[in-house]
């Protein structure tokens, strides 16, 4: 079986939901899980009747959430060191962590390398759209990018799109202020005569593309793309609580949000990120899922089943041997 290494202790709420996100995965799909932090606090949480895919990383040591990542090197006995440490002797086929994902970062390219031929690694998740999903990337990993960065964000991201979306023929677009292919600042308007070399490159796309079903890949730099995603989280928020507030003001607001009740309910599951569990750090020596520091059980067996798609699959040979293409 697959093994799949655990923050156990990293995320905002504790240990609690990352091991009950274990057990719910381990219901659906047995595979070996390897907790990384406090045995003497986690093995209390485990049933019985899983103890048989569980074994543990010994870590007292957490990176906390307001610590500079800077400084992830020097906290050798931290959970999220020493998980990106099985991953690194081969241990683990992959980690999955809801604790600071600077740390991840950092300790990731650092210790795990980046893989022949990139230049940064690029976080990518997954945002709803009216049909699916859309792939956007990079989200936080860089804030500051070259066009040949933003290139290579697109081969990663079309790889990962048709091996793990399976999407045979991915849109891929460049984020810009306007679809014109005159549009945008100096970064987007050189990556995207770089980008023209992906067969299956569509051209610029604005922010709204990202949800009206009409690509399937979007690239930009770290800071504008995780700028993005935090509005979105936001609006999404509000929406809701506004829908919530104006339903409770008449009894026929009532009926009528009871009878839409299961459009609603499909509207809020399609929507929340915490059905898709993770971000992949694309680039990397290995697999990385970095989860939200507020997921929930849902979430982190979400970003497991992530994982062990990732860990099962050959995408980073098959970004390398990409990448060899065009540089070569």
């Amino acid at each position: 079986m697959i093994s799949i290494a655990v923050d156990a202790m990293g995320g905002d709420f504790g240990e609690k939901p990352i091991i009950e996100g274990v057990i719910e995965a381990l219901k659906e799909k047995p595979f070996n899980a390897i907790l990384v932090g406090n045995p003497k606090i986690l093995k209390p949480l485990i049933p019985k009747d899983f103890e048989q895919y569980i074994q543990y990383e010994e870590a007292c040591d957490v990176f906390s959430m307001e610590e500079n990542a800077t400084d992830a090197l020097k906290r050798k006995d931290t959970t999220i060191y020493k998980a990106i440490e099985l991953v690194k002797d081969g241990k683990a086929k992959a980690i999955v962590s809801a604790g600071h994902s600077g740390a991840s970062m950092s300790l990731a390219t650092l210790r795990l390398g980046r893989l022949k031929g990139v230049l940064r690694p690029a976080i990518a998740t997954l945002m709803p759209n009216v049909v699916n999903k859309t792939l956007f990337l990079d989200v936080g990993a860089n804030t500051d990018c070259k066009a040949e960065h933003l290139f290579q964000f697109a081969i990663m991201g079309d790889i990962y799109a048709r091996e793990l979306m399976k999407i045979s023929k991915p849109r891929l677009a460049l984020l810009s202020n306007g679809e014109e292919e005159c549009k945008g600042n100096e970064l987007t308007k050189e990556a995207h005569q770089m980008m023209k070399q992906i067969p299956n490159f569509i051209g610029n796309a604005e922010g709204r593309d990202i949800f009206n079903g009409e690509i399937d890949i979007l690239i930009c730099d770290g800071f504008s793309g995780n700028v993005i995603l935090k509005a979105c989280e936001g609006v999404a928020t509000a929406i809701f609580q506004i829908l919530k507030k104006e339903v409770r003001q008449s009894i026929f607001a009532k009926l009528g949000a009871l009878m839409m009740k299961p459009c609603f309910k499909k509207l809020k599951k399609h929507m929340d990120w915490q059905e898709y569990g993770g971000a992949p750090l694309l680039g990397v020596n290995g697999c990385v899922i970095i989860s939200h520091g507020k997921s929930d059980a849902r979430a982190i067996k979400n970003a497991i089943f992530q994982a062990i798609n990732f860990g099962k699959s050959n995408i980073n040979t098959l970004i390398e041997n990409e990448l060899e293409k065009y540089n070569g």
